[in-house]
């Protein structure tokens, strides 16, 4: 990075309050062209909406914002994408109905009085697509046909048909596989060489530490610092983003590991479930590894009574338990934390209160009227409030009103107030800042302490090292291995989710 560049993006003095709550708190950011920037900071710390601010989302209530050295108004998307501001969001602004090529000039589609020229528009899009590495994307084939990873390329292809300057990306990994993040980072150092300013959240601290060259650090809607990424490391990162020296990030687990609570016996559901057999204890965190796709999601659901399975047997506490589906598992004592927190966790709209007592309402109703006991409800609510240090002024607001951080935790809330014997936590930590991590951290190893029988799927490697007690590693719908705690290091478990001996 030229630090003798001027500023492409300057933001000086950036303040937003909502209602009674102040997000933003005089606020200064800046990045210059072809640096890429990284914005750290916990959920709830204003990262996001000062993203929001500089793409024109949201109107600033005070402050400066400079592009490219001239002072700027943005108080709507429109105006944002004038200035030459473009976001990438974790959840694509595509329409899965059109091309690629529609997709990527949607913007110019209405231009002009003549009709559209299709042959012209899928030419211009396998330019931009070859200019990216990507040649290989059809752009007459509709996006809701192209992977993940190839609709963010379009995404991203879309953003630079605006000509934008400045490109925000929001949590750009969370849903890729590794050699796709290997993609994804080396278009990124191509739009670095051609000079846009890129700006880049994650929670993923060895990516900023790979592609980064300097780090604005947010807390509570305050500046904490900017730094160089060649002069910190990891340790001082979280202590600026925490507040508090980290020098535990996997609390310490006292459980004692006991008889079995779950047995599956040759489960088969669908081309990713085949013949999965396995055990865990009460007090013990069994991880599930394993490259995106290998299986681990769908068999859970299968156990979970989600999907249903084809054959295989399961067994709770040495008993046959047949799970026809979720009503069957919650009731039989198994909770599960899905991996889509937004879709399948969490009901958005509802309060915070409702989503923590949804799976166990019957046991806040009297009797035989059904009429819910709203004290000890709103007791109990609080408790795990407290429990999971939920950042809410009341309980009976939205849970889309709550970071994602938080509304994980909201997630959880019911799986502790139902008291279940085992609990499944799929990739428990996606787009959790690092102090949050080590809260849920703390709350399973407290689960496990008082006898829960624990399974974790993670796609995060230091997270299944640190936190299980034994490992089973799935590869195309298979179990390929299990490793035990004195053996579980990244070679073995990289060995064998990619089925090398």
């Amino acid at each position: 990075m030229d630090n003798t560049k001027n500023d492409m993006v300057k933001m000086t003095d950036i303040s937003k309050r909502f209602g009674g709550v102040t997000a933003l708190d005089n606020v200064s950011f800046s990045a210059k062209p072809g640096e890429i920037h990284a914005l750290l900071g916990e959920n709830g710390a204003g990262k996001s909406t000062l993203m929001k601010v500089l793409a024109g989302a949201i109107e600033k209530d005070a402050g400066k914002i400079e592009i490219d050295g001239k002072e700027v108004s943005i108080n709507n998307p429109k105006q944002g994408q004038d200035c030459g501001i473009s976001v990438i969001y974790q959840e694509f602004a595509l329409a899965k109905h059109l091309t690629a090529a529609e997709n990527i000039f949607i913007d110019s589609l209405g231009e002009g009085k003549t009709l559209v020229n299709w042959k012209k528009l899928k030419q211009r899009a396998k330019v931009v697509l070859e200019e990216m590495g990507f040649g290989d994307i059809d752009p007459s084939k509709p996006v809701s046909e192209l992977t993940v990873a190839y609709q963010q390329v379009v995404e991203i292809c879309k953003a630079i048909s605006r000509d934008a300057k400045v490109l925000i990306f929001d949590e750009p990994t969370a849903v890729l596989t590794l050699k796709e993040v290997e993609k994804l980072f080396a278009v990124i150092n191509k739009l670095k060489e051609k000079g846009v300013c890129i700006i880049y959240i994650s929670h993923r601290l060895e990516e900023i530490f790979r592609i980064c060259d300097r780090i604005t650090i947010l807390k509570d809607g305050r500046n904490v610092t900017t730094i160089e990424v060649k002069d910190t490391n990891e340790k001082a990162v979280v202590t600026y983003m925490i507040g508090r020296d980290l020098s535990e990030f996997f609390p310490e687990r006292n459980a004692k590991v006991g008889e079995t609570v779950l047995k599956v016996e040759n489960l088969n559901c669908g081309s990713m479930v085949k013949n999965i057999s396995f055990e865990v204890k009460s007090g013990e965190v069994l991880g599930f590894a394993g490259l995106v796709g290998a299986g681990r999601t769908e068999t859970m659901r299968a156990i979970f009574g989600a999907d249903k399975k084809e054959s295989g047997v399961i067994y709770l506490n040495g008993d046959v338990f047949k799970i026809n589906c979720p009503k069957h598992a919650v009731r039989a004592g198994i909770g599960m934390l899905p991996e889509d927190r937004k879709q399948q966790g969490v009901l958005l709209d509802m309060s915070i209160r409702i989503n923590g007592t949804l799976s166990t309402l019957h046991e806040f109703s009297s009797r035989p009227f059904g009429v819910l006991k709203h004290k000890k409800e709103i007791n109990e609510v609080n408790e795990i409030i407290k429990l999971l240090t939920v950042k809410t002024p009341n309980q009976n607001n939205c849970a889309s009103s709550l970071s994602g951080g938080n509304q994980q935790k909201v997630a959880l809330m019911k799986w502790l107030i139902s008291g279940c014997k085992v609990l499944i936590f799929d990739e428990p930590t996606r787009g959790v800042d690092v102090g949050a991590k080590v809260e849920i951290y703390k709350v399973m190893n407290s689960l496990a302490e008082q006898g829960v029988a624990i399974v974790m799927i993670s796609s995060e490697m230091p997270e299944v090292i640190g936190m299980s007690d034994r490992v089973l590693v799935m590869r195309h719908g298979e179990i390929t291995g299990e490793v035990t705690k004195e053996n579980i290091t990244e070679q073995n478990l990289i060995n064998l989710s990619m089925g090398v001996s």
